[in-house]
């Protein structure tokens, strides 16, 4: 017997050894970050999941602000100055509760979580957010304060700017809680915040369609606009899901920066045209409600 046919042979049976036993596939690995890797199949339907849950989080929280809005189809048409007056002062004591119990105070815990003392994203985001709103009030034509110009339009355009970037942190923040329940932390404390944000959210829908209503804008209109500003969340939700190692850092930073901007239109816009006896009882109304939500689902 040759060389040739001793290679043969040996090549030929390694052949029919690897038929019968075929090697297993190559599988790709990731790592998690909790230091145990998992197929980037598994990984990928993770995400998928989170994504979903992410969606459905923060879609609770913009239907809630959607029914707010539609609280303006319950209204007469022709509505009273002193009305108005109370709808404005409800809409800033509400923005006013808003920056404190649920944007500055979880900036100032999540502050702590990252390493940063809590004043200082606080204070830091808050003056950015107030510079932000007076460069808009400034920049934009519309905005300008002038004699020919329509001083209602400028109003709206600032409330609805302050609460829609309001509502981008809450966004993120339920975003997150549901990306790290996925990840192994509570889903039940992802639940009670989408649900507690969600209801916090009925009166600020509110707050933007009424007062918006109150100068000359149509129901479906204003209905319309509010329903916008709620549109963010889920967007800002599924964004933060995605991106939530890099996200959890600066959210002290964009709750903060929120508190500023909402701050800004309620002293600058809101408070003196609502000032009057009506208004200030809209404003203690509107404080208290916004307040016991928050503190009560916080």
């Amino acid at each position: 017997m040759s060389i040739y046919t001793l290679q043969y042979n040996h090549i030929t049976a390694a052949e029919k050894t690897q038929a019968r036993h075929p090697r297993p596939r190559r599988r790709l690995y990731c790592h998690t970050g909790g230091g145990t890797p998992e197929t980037m199949e598994k990984a990928l339907i993770r995400m998928l999941q989170a994504l979903s849950r992410a969606a459905l989080g923060t879609g609770f929280p913009f239907l809630m602000t959607t029914l707010g809005a539609a609280v303006v189809f319950f209204f007469a048409e022709a509505p009273r100055p002193q009305f108005q007056k109370t709808m404005l002062g409800f809409a800033a004591g509400v923005m006013t509760a808003a920056s404190v119990w649920s944007l500055l105070l979880p900036a100032i815990d999540r502050a702590a979580d990252v390493g940063l003392p809590g004043w200082l994203p606080a204070a830091v985001g808050l003056l950015c957010g107030v510079v932000f709103l007076a460069a808009l009030d400034a920049a934009l034509p519309r905005l300008r304060r002038g004699r020919d110009e329509d001083p209602s339009r400028r109003q709206s355009t600032l409330l609805m700017a302050a609460i829609t970037l309001h509502n981008v942190p809450e966004g993120m923040a339920v975003g997150l809680a549901f990306a790290l329940a996925e990840a192994g932390e509570g889903m039940a404390g992802a639940a009670a915040l989408a649900m507690g944000i969600g209801i916090q959210n009925f009166p600020e829908g509110a707050a933007i369609s009424l007062p918006l209503r109150q100068e000359g804008y149509s129901r479906r209109r204003s209905f319309a606009l509010g329903t916008l500003s709620g549109a963010v969340e889920p967007a800002a939700g599924i964004l933060a899901a995605l991106a939530a190692a890099g996200v959890r850092p600066v959210m002290p930073w964009l709750l903060s920066f929120a508190a500023g901007a909402m701050l800004y239109v309620v002293v600058e816009e809101l408070v003196p045209q609502a000032h009057s006896r009506t208004g200030t009882c809209g404003f203690v109304g509107g404080f208290l409600i916004m307040m016991i939500l928050d503190v009560a689902l916080g």
